[in-house]
């Protein structure tokens, strides 16, 4: 399994897709499409435990299923350290890899990326704000994968660093 995070607008989607596209027999999850599917009555995850909650339950549903039918996850979501951890603990019994990936750049970079999503994508300040929070988080550096001087054409070589680099490999 692998999670690939980051803050808002870091290529998170972009770089799981391709990623998935990879991998023989795989599924991708998108944390944002798990989160709208509660339609009414929705608060926004970062301002509510019980919101997000209901997105990583739901996540690791879909995970456990697709993983105990040996089929690869690839995971896009606003992953923090602990929720990495979380989901991994809770897949213990399946003996799955996770592979636990931040992708990272600064923050004028992450600006400049943000403002090239559709207008609606966009996260503005909100980039800069996950920024902190990972910074805040306890995570681990080995797990940051600085794609600042990346552009979209070095995808393959990102996802080959994903699939082979075991420093973003989840281990007790």
């Amino acid at each position: 399994m692998y999670i690939l995070s980051g803050p808002a607008g870091v290529g998170k989607s972009t770089t799981s897709k391709a990623l998935v596209r990879t991998l023989k027999n795989s599924a991708y999850i998108s944390g944002d499409y798990v989160s709208n599917m509660h339609v009414n009555g929705r608060q926004k995850p970062w301002e509510s435990e019980q919101e997000l909650s209901l997105i990583w339950n739901n996540i690791l549903s879909l995970a456990q299923n697709f993983i105990s039918k040996g089929i690869d996850v690839v995971i896009d979501y606003v992953t923090f350290p602990s929720g990495a951890y979380w989901l991994k603990d809770r897949l213990e019994e399946l003996s799955v890899n996770v592979v636990y990936t931040i992708l990272w750049v600064d923050p004028e970079t992450l600006l400049k990326r943000d403002k090239l999503r559709k207008p609606e994508h966009q996260m503005g300040e909100r980039c800069l704000i996950l920024i902190n929070e990972f910074r805040e988080s306890g995570l681990d550096t080995k797990h940051l994968l600085d794609t600042r001087e990346n552009s979209v054409d070095d995808i393959d070589q990102i996802i080959e660093d994903i699939k082979n680099n075991k420093q973003y490999r989840l281990v007790d």
